[in-house]
């Protein structure tokens, strides 16, 4: 038998503790709780009419397809020529229907205008659908899903009329270790990516790596880190892509200390240090990091969710910087979609950016908290006829002065504003850079009463041989499963305790 047969084979007949070491853990993204689950060697994929819903669209006959790889599309109605395009790629046991319905890419799709690809893997390629970011067949330029991507992008800049300057690619989990690779393999294709509870590029080349790749437990260097991308196409000197990183700090399937390593691989790529130029918060305990190149545009941004587990951030809402839905492995935190966009420059300065609009206010700062309100002033704009004053992305105020005080506050918690000037026509201008205020007293404690698994999957809780354990306190919350309930009590954030016996909010 042909040794590419046989690798196939392996891949669909592989028992459950190999693919432990093949990104099992990967490929529990999306899936059903263990009690309820198939067997990870009979998993399946949707089949192309359920990920054909709701305006994503097969597209078959874009390439060779050396990878044996399904593209999906979206393109907003009277896409403009020379539009961007962003190529979106699932965790394990995922579809691309269901990161095209919650991972928020579809919305601002069509807010900002750009096509979105999303390609899907089958249990034909893996047992558990992920994609093969750990091995060398498949990661590499030129070879197998790698080079199926590059396929999908260069037909789907033929179909749309894309810029072929501004393309980007962005994945979850096994989708964001082959975002990695994709970015170190194709610099020359992709503008810019973003990673989210990813491996760093090249991370791994077999199988028997990957585990250790999760763990985080490869100590190398930055240059070593480095290496792996400039390896990875040689003789490419640059430009080269702008990297988001996301990471939940609870996330106990690709521990964090994978995104110091993408942040250590990447800067050094670029060649400004891993020290950030400035640091600031976000909604959803997020803390952002940001690398700036030579110039002083940001080349390379970390963003850590506090208390977030494995999974991709989003944010319901009809907010502006609001998207998606809760699903399995989409965590209701902040949109990191929304923040994605305007850091690829996706938005065009939007809210409220383009020609012929206001500028930003600047001087927006807090000058007063109390327990229950915060207290803001800025700058006056020539031309405004009042101002948009958003909370977490939302829409709180027009104010006609350039003052307002927010009440109804909750005690003890960050609240991130941002002010856009209004003109007489209503239309909005550039916001501002955001503020945080922190209003006083200690937030009130949240209980969340839910099964072991879902404990877990929400980030409130972890596993370690087949246990589980609170987040914050370790308190032991027994067997892995959808049969053990617990109610968990949150104070300070990301510190949970059992309070079966009774939970005051």
């Amino acid at each position: 038998m042909r040794p590419s047969i046989l690798r196939r084979l392996f891949r669909r007949v592989a028992s459950t503790a190999a693919l432990a070491l093949a990104a099992a853990t990967l490929s529990t993204v999306g899936a059903a709780p263990p009690a309820a689950a198939a067997s990870p060697a009979t998993a399946t994929t949707a089949p192309p009419a359920a990920a054909a819903a709701g305006g994503l669209q097969q597209v078959t006959g874009f390439g060779t397809n050396p990878g044996n790889l399904q593209m999906f599309a979206y393109a907003p109605a009277e896409l403009p020529a020379d539009a961007p395009l962003v190529v979106a790629l699932h965790g394990c046991a995922q579809t691309a229907d269901a990161y095209y319905t919650n991972s928020g890419w579809p919305k601002y799709a069509d807010l900002w205008g750009f096509a979105v690809v999303f390609p899907q893997t089958t249990s034909a390629n893996n047992a558990l659908s992920c994609f093969n970011w750990f091995d060398a067949a498949d990661n590499s330029r030129g070879r197998g899903e790698a080079a199926s991507v590059a396929q999908m992008v260069e037909y789907a800049k033929q179909q749309y009329g894309s810029d072929a300057d501004r393309v980007y690619v962005t994945g979850l989990s096994a989708g964001g270790g082959l975002a990695a690779d994709l970015l170190a393999a194709y610099p020359d294709v992709f503008a810019g990516g973003s990673i989210a509870s990813g491996l760093p590029a090249q991370c791994a080349t077999s199988q028997v790596g990957a585990s250790a790749c999760q763990m985080g437990s490869q100590k190398l260097t930055p240059a070593q880190w480095g290496d792996k991308v400039r390896a990875s196409h040689p003789g490419w000197s640059g430009p080269w892509p702008r990297v988001a990183i996301w990471q939940g700090t609870a996330d106990y399937t690709v521990y964090p200390a994978n995104a110091t390593a993408l942040r250590d691989q990447w800067t050094d790529v670029w060649g400004i240090g891993q020290t950030p130029s400035s640091t600031d918060t976000l909604p959803g305990n997020t803390t952002r990091s940001t690398y700036n190149d030579a110039s002083g545009k940001p080349a390379v941004q970390t963003y850590s969710v506090s208390g977030m587990g494995h999974g991709l951030a989003v944010s319901p809402g009809a907010g502006g910087e609001q998207c998606g839905s809760t699903a399995a492995y989409f965590l209701n935190a902040v949109c990191s979609t929304y923040h994605t966009g305007v850091f690829w420059g996706l938005d065009q300065g939007t809210p409220g950016g383009g020609e012929g609009r206001l500028p930003a206010p600047s001087g927006l700062r807090v000058t007063a908290v109390t327990a229950d309100s915060a207290s803001l002033v800025w700058d006056a704009v020539d031309g405004a006829a009042s101002y948009a004053v958003y909370r977490d992305g939302t829409k709180l105020a027009s104010p006609t002065a350039t003052a307002l005080t927010d009440t109804g506050l909750t005690a003890g918690t960050a609240y991130r504003y941002t002010v856009a000037a209004v003109d007489a026509s209503g239309t909005p201008g550039t916001a501002s850079a955001a503020v945080t205020a922190t209003t006083t007293g200690k937030a009130p404690a949240r209980c969340f009463t839910a099964t072991n698994y879902a404990h877990v999957a929400a980030g409130r809780a972890h596993t370690t041989l087949g246990l589980v354990y609170a987040n914050g306190s370790d308190q032991n919350m027994g067997l892995y499963n959808i049969f053990i309930a617990h109610t968990l009590r949150e104070s300070p954030a990301g510190h949970f305790v059992i309070a079966d016996m009774g939970c005051t909010a």
